[in-house]
């Protein structure tokens, strides 16, 4: 039986919904806060994250309910879900990276490293992002 785990990230954003998504689906705005990319909220998009070290990483996009949530696949095996919710002037973020497979050492090892990241990192990036005045 394989043994997979999911990083969750729950983020503050003072913005409003319609902001963040903004932030989560344009490539420009998406490029600012963590790594460039062709990104689409179209569900069958097929696109390319520029991952440092990493090079392109194939993404598709499985679900879109705009302004309230985002899921694409990341590589052959994880999935990013993106969920939005109101919450005074500002947005909920509901962050998940699933389908670790903890079996594997290098996917342990990316699972350990990789919560750090999104919690410590990458959230906050997109949180400053997304509350900086448009432009």
């Amino acid at each position: 039986m394989t043994t997979t785990d999911t990083i969750a990230v729950d983020q503050f954003v003072d913005a409003p919904p319609s902001r963040v998504w903004r932030t989560l689906t344009d490539p420009e705005l998406h490029a600012r806060w963590w790594v460039p990319g062709d990104i689409a909220a179209t569900v069958g998009h097929r696109f390319h994250l520029q991952m440092p070290g990493w090079g392109a990483v194939p993404c598709e996009v499985v679900e879109v309910v705009p302004e309230q949530k985002l899921v694409y696949t990341f590589n052959e095996t994880w999935t990013l879900t993106w969920r939005l919710a109101a919450e005074g002037r500002g947005t909920r973020l509901l962050f998940e990276h699933s389908g670790f497979d903890l079996d594997q050492k290098s996917e342990r090892d990316a699972f350990n490293r990789m919560g750090p990241g999104w919690r410590d990192k990458v959230l906050p990036q997109l949180a400053r992002t997304a509350a900086e005045p448009a432009g």
